[in-house]
């Protein structure tokens, strides 16, 4: 079985699916309906910038689905590559209901282009932050996170459990520093990111309840295959169920190692990261090496799956 998985926010660059547009017109035919959807030129962001726009949160967020969905559609026309399981990292999520048929192209891009400026707005600028702690186990993460939560009174909780020895951390600026501190004592090391907010955690809760009445004016359909959720890091093709975890992930922390290792216990044997970059293929080596990630972000990449390799 094949497992196709969607990268999520800072997958980003200027000139992403670019080559796509220029050599397939399914991809063109993407950006074009994501252009539609929107009512201002996404492509044009995504191929010429400037930089600073694409990382917005609320440009990203849609940049990132619609390459997803662009290289999807070359696949589909050009191998014969069909997915038995998919799965995004936080935004990703959104591209994998679309690959399984659940969400439509435009619906999609609509709604993350607001999940992106509410989880922008959630948080005043400065207020919050995110770390990324190495060699420390889940335990001693959480346990720094909590410690430091009680001392200060102020939200920091793990945000993304990313495999190989990474889990983020968010929350409060100043929460987030001790927590971090306290992982360092504990034998750990903290690197700080450079966010806009501290996604994947409480603070969200205020876009989580934007985006709930926003996901609910979305048709949802049954996926045609099992969808594994980051909140539950498990397959899912109920529509409402599906459509509540969209709110919850939210604030609910990225379970992407849980969610790597139960494809491989489903049976994937191979895995396309089908989008910008190849952030899921370096994660996906670190928890399950014994599961090959081709990329299929560019023609080359592409053009590579038609004749067999991975």
């Amino acid at each position: 079985m094949i497992a196709f998985l969607f990268p999520g926010q800072g997958s980003q660059k200027v000139g992403m699916g670019k080559a796509l547009a220029e050599a397939y017109p399914e991809a063109r035919a993407v950006y074009e309906e994501a252009d539609a959807a929107l009512g201002w030129s996404l492509s044009k962001l995504c191929f010429e910038g400037p930089v600073e726009e694409l990382t917005l949160t609320a440009n990203a967020q849609p940049a990132i689905l619609a390459t997803s969905i662009a290289a999807l559609r070359v696949l589909a026309r050009k191998t014969d590559l069909r997915p038995g399981v998919v799965a995004g990292h936080s935004l990703g999520e959104y591209s994998a209901l679309v690959a399984a048929g659940a969400l439509r192209l435009a619906d999609a891009v609509k709604v993350v282009n607001l999940r992106g400026k509410f989880m922008q707005e959630a948080v005043a600028p400065g207020e919050g932050a995110m770390a990324a702690i190495v060699n420390l186990d889940r335990a001693g993460v959480e346990a720094a996170c909590a410690e430091a939560a009680r001392e200060l009174g102020a939200v920091v909780s793990p945000a993304n459990h990313n495999g190989g020895g990474q889990i983020v951390i968010a929350g409060a600026k100043a929460a987030v520093d001790r927590a971090a501190a306290l992982c360092k004592e504990r034998g750990g090391k903290a690197i700080p990111l450079k966010v806009s907010a501290p996604f994947h955690c409480a603070l969200m809760k205020p876009a989580a309840d934007r985006l709930a009445t926003e996901l609910a004016r979305v048709e949802l359909a049954a996926p045609a295959v099992p969808v594994v959720t980051n909140v539950e890091a498990a397959p899912s093709t109920d529509p409402a169920r599906l459509r509540a975890l969209l709110v919850e992930q939210v604030t609910a922390p990225v379970r992407w190692e849980e969610s790597v290792q139960k494809m491989v216990a489903m049976g994937a044997r191979r895995a396309v990261e089908v989008g910008a970059g190849n952030v899921l293929a370096g994660l996906c080596k670190r928890i399950a090496p014994e599961l090959p990630v081709a990329g299929a972000g560019e023609p080359d990449a592409i053009a590579a799956l038609e004749t067999g390799g991975a």
